[in-house]
């Protein structure tokens, strides 16, 4: 008897006592603290917040009915529905998970006997749609369901804390005040290359050309040409991740990942590096453009304009298709596609978010005379803006392909270090000579008489090419005659690349040309970003003094803001009589995320200065003469 005593009290007393507790306790799994999400300088960009979850023991609910009348304006659910919850046969049931703190004390005060709270955590996106489809959002569990939080969901994903209750002799469940409450582990953080302030400059230009030409979408993809690094992904419609369910799946794709579209005479300069870099054509040899028609494998190529004898340079200036479709047909089809390949185009480009597309080009033995003519001229395959970035990022580092990436760095909840990416080349392309023709020539389609004269800069010297590309119509299986992808891509300074930036914008209405439609977007996405990243520009005093008199500092914004801000929101700033520039430089200061409309110095406000900017409300600044 003594032995087996001691066998049960000391050799598996640590074994009975496990599943005595699991007897005994009810676990209940609450949402974890999951790891946040920064920008490449530390703004969140994804946080989250202790929330207050509501449950109840519905056998110490008094009056089911009276309780659920009291609780269904507050809590914004069906008096039928709680009186169903609150009259359960439990001990447990969850009311309501994650509410605001001005709701959990409007249910506090109304000290109703079997309600309990306990602290959950609710993912909160502080920049709202800035940054929407590279951040993406997360579910109620929650778990990540699109963009960077569905990418790294595991290492973002922490450990759940545990509500633990007791059981009856019956194994229910008791709620009870002596519940005891386990704290989980929480993820790892992310920082990301996006910059916040890069990101809303491109957002901002992008929505303001979409919705003037009644575009049906649009991308910017902004990348450091040297790194790999993406500055900026901005899509069109976007969307608000912190009410995800109030848009449609469409809204919340990542049009710059995941759409693809035939690029037009963007695709021009890599045929021209295989050119070059094969040493086929002189650079002062003159091809004939016939005049703007040519007939091809039966069909009929045509020029927007009749051009005789042009040099290389010409050619890709005017964006001569009968040109390069000769280019093409000099190159032959087996090389043509192997730099097609090396440049990136038919396979992923290995960023990190979920559902990129690979593209089509299908290989060179399905190619007829026709096909090699249109390929040559970037009509007959597809690419995706990434892919287009990627690209014309190698072409300005001097040859080589990068491997884009987003995420930097990944620190444990300590603030520890536990990862960190760094540059990586894929291979080399072309060589550091061949890249720096193509730039030179790239520089003459931004000055005067090449079709990309509205994405010049004032200063500086721009490289890059316009591209209008006819959409498939999926009802024919033909081009449409009306629809028209417009885009540009180019890199600045040209002699020093910083930035590569591709724009799409998609259907455009009336005028479709890239050189008038993509480019001036180009222009003022890459004229503010410069300014921002503190690049001047080159070889001018004049210039030199008006960059630095527009980086000069700005009034210190926050005395306009309380020492401690509401939990449930920040209050808004006094804007009245500030510039365009003072109120950006005021929201990236506090993370604001206002809606601003028109030019000049702002007029009007909402909400007043001084009041709480509430969650999942629109706050607006109006700017006029």
């Amino acid at each position: 008897m003594a032995g087996r005593a001691y066998y049960l009290q000391v050799v598996i007393a640590p074994d009975l006592q496990e599943r005595a507790d699991q007897q005994r306790q009810r676990v209940v799994k609450l949402a974890p603290q999951r790891g946040s999400i920064l920008d490449r300088n530390g703004n969140p960009l994804a946080l989250s917040l202790d929330t207050q979850s509501l449950y109840a023991d519905p056998l110490l609910v008094k009056d089911p009915q009276q309780a659920a009348g009291k609780l269904a304006g507050i809590l914004d659910l069906s008096k039928k529905e709680l009186q169903q919850l609150l009259s359960a046969k439990k001990r447990f049931v969850w009311v309501k998970r994650k509410l605001d703190p001005e709701v959990a004390g409007q249910v506090v005060k109304l000290r109703i006997a079997g309600l309990q709270f306990v602290t959950e955590h609710k993912r909160y996106y502080p920049q709202a749609n800035v940054g929407a489809h590279v951040v993406g959002f997360t579910g109620l569990d929650p778990k990540g369901l699109e963009g960077i939080e569905l990418e790294y969901d595991q290492l973002l994903q922490g450990e759940p804390g545990r509500l633990l209750s007791q059981r009856d002799a019956r194994g229910r469940g008791m709620a009870t005040e002596k519940q005891l409450v386990q704290g989980g582990v929480a993820g790892h953080s992310l920082q990301l290359t996006i910059d916040r302030s890069l990101q809303y400059i491109a957002e901002k230009e992008l929505a303001r050309v979409v919705k003037q030409t009644g575009a049906v979408g649009g991308t910017v993809v902004m990348m450091e040409p040297a790194s790999g690094r993406v500055l900026a992904m901005a899509s069109q419609p976007d969307y608000n991740p912190n009410l995800p369910g109030n848009y449609r799946a469409s809204r919340r794709r990542n049009r710059a990942v995941c759409d693809m579209f035939e690029p037009g005479s963007t695709f021009k300069p890599f045929l021209l590096a295989g050119i070059l870099e094969e040493g086929i054509v002189r650079l002062n040899q003159k091809t004939d453009c016939e005049n703007g028609r040519y007939s091809v494998g039966g069909k009929v190529i045509r020029d927007h304009a009749r051009y005789g004898k042009l040099t290389l340079k010409e050619m890709l200036k005017f964006s001569s298709n009968i040109g390069f479709a000769k280019l093409g047909k000099a190159l032959e089809r087996e090389r043509y596609y192997a730099y097609i390949r090396d440049f990136g185009f038919g396979e992923p480009t290995g960023l990190d978010l979920p559902g990129e597309a690979s593209g089509q080009v299908r290989p060179p033995s399905r190619w007829f005379e026709i096909d090699l003519a249109a390929i040559s001229f970037g009509q007959g395959l597809s690419v995706t803006p990434v892919q287009m970035t990627s690209a014309m990022a190698a072409i300005a580092n001097g040859g080589l392909l990068m491997e884009p990436f987003i995420v930097e760095r990944v620190t444990d909840a300590e603030g520890q270090q536990v990862q960190r990416r760094l540059p990586q080349v894929k291979r080399r392309v072309i060589s550091e000579r061949t890249a720096k023709l193509v730039s030179e020539m790239l520089i003459s389609v931004t000055e005067p008489g090449g079709t990309g004269t509205r994405a010049a800069l004032s200063g500086y010297r721009v490289a890059g090419k316009t591209g209008t590309a006819q959409k498939v119509d999926p009802v024919t299986g033909g081009y449409s005659p009306d629809k028209r992808v417009s885009s540009f891509i180019g890199f600045v300074p040209a002699e020093n690349p910083a930035l590569v930036i591709s724009v799409t914008v998609d259907e455009p209405q009336g005028k479709t040309y890239g050189g008038l439609i993509a480019a001036p977007v180009f222009a003022r996405i890459a004229e503010q970003s410069l300014s921002y990243l503190d690049i001047l520009p080159k070889g001018s005093l004049q210039g030199l003094a008006k960059a630095q008199l527009d980086l000069a500092p700005l009034p210190d914004l926050a005395a306009l803001l309380p020492d401690s801000e509401p939990v449930d929101g920040l209050r808004m700033p006094d804007f009245r009589g500030m510039s365009y520039r003072q109120v950006l430089r005021a929201m990236q200061n506090k993370s604001l995320n206002l809606k601003l409309s028109g030019s000049g110095q702002v007029v009007e406000q909402s909400p007043r200065p001084g009041r709480t900017i509430r969650y999942g409300k629109e706050a607006w600044v109006r700017f006029g003469a």
